[in-house]
Formats: structure tokens, sequence, C-alpha cells
């Protein structure tokens, strides 16, 4: 079973560090989340392989 995995994250906006929380069962999503500090909207692209956390990229909504 897959289960939803932490990473840390620098807000394109604010560039605070921040964590979300990552569901492993779809190989490859990418959704908007605001950041918990500045509210503006992140970018959010995530890949997992084998139910296992392999890499997350964050942009900014305007790039």
């Amino acid at each position: 079973m897959y289960e939803l995995q932490p990473a840390v994250i620098q807000c394109p906006c604010c560039w605070e560090q921040i964590e979300i929380l990552v569901d492993c069962s779809i190989d490859s999503q990418e959704y908007v989340e605001d950041c918990s500090v500045c509210c503006r909207p992140i970018v959010i692209t995530a890949h997992a392989w084998e139910g296992e956390l392999s890499g997350v990229d964050v942009r900014s909504e305007d790039d």
C-alpha cells in the first residue's frame, strides 16, 4: 500500500521552506497548492517510483 510521503520544498514566491505531502500511488502528477506562508499558488510536479517519492519540482504559477 502506498502512503503519503512528506517533502520539503522552497516556495518560488517567498522563498520560505514548507512541507507538503505527496501521494506516491501516482507515478507522475502536477497540481497547484497554495503556499502556507504567502498564500500564493505553487505548481508542484511530483514523481514516484514503486511507491517511493523520487523527485519534486516547483514553480510559480506565473512561470
